[in-house]
């Protein structure tokens, strides 16, 4: 554990997903909140539908929203403290490559899984 989801709008560029990636899961374990950097998994799902506000001027506005999935048991503090972490390195590592695309809002969620959850390691 634990899960980052990655959505972007397809008017956002993101030129090398896997070096965000990669960037992610550093920053996330350089954090030490995590006891292996193997717990930590990510992904980049891709929209293809979207909608910002209601014209269709506004639809130059894209956004980067990021989904972070944690055992329960973090203070608020933490959970912000990732948050900001997790904003700081997209914005860090795509924001020269947006500039001048389409305005850019980068969410970030952080929330408990369910306390029902199971995973089994198949393999060495």
């Amino acid at each position: 554990m634990p899960h980052l989801t990655i959505q972007a709008t397809p008017n956002v560029s993101i030129p090398h997903e896997e070096s965000l990636l990669k960037s992610l899961n550093k920053a996330l374990w350089d954090s030490g909140y995590f006891g292996k950097p193997t717990d930590i998994k990510t992904r980049i799902l891709p929209i293809e539908t979207f909608l910002v506000g209601v014209e269709d001027d506004e639809q130059a506005n894209g956004f980067i929203y990021a989904n972070l999935k944690l055992m329960s048991g973090r203070d608020i503090e933490t959970r912000n403290q990732l948050a900001e972490l997790l904003v700081a390195t997209i914005e860090e590592k795509i924001g020269d490559e947006q500039s001048g695309r389409a305005a850019l809002q980068i969410c970030v969620e952080v929330e408990e899984i369910s306390a029902v959850y199971h995973k089994k390691m198949l393999g060495s």
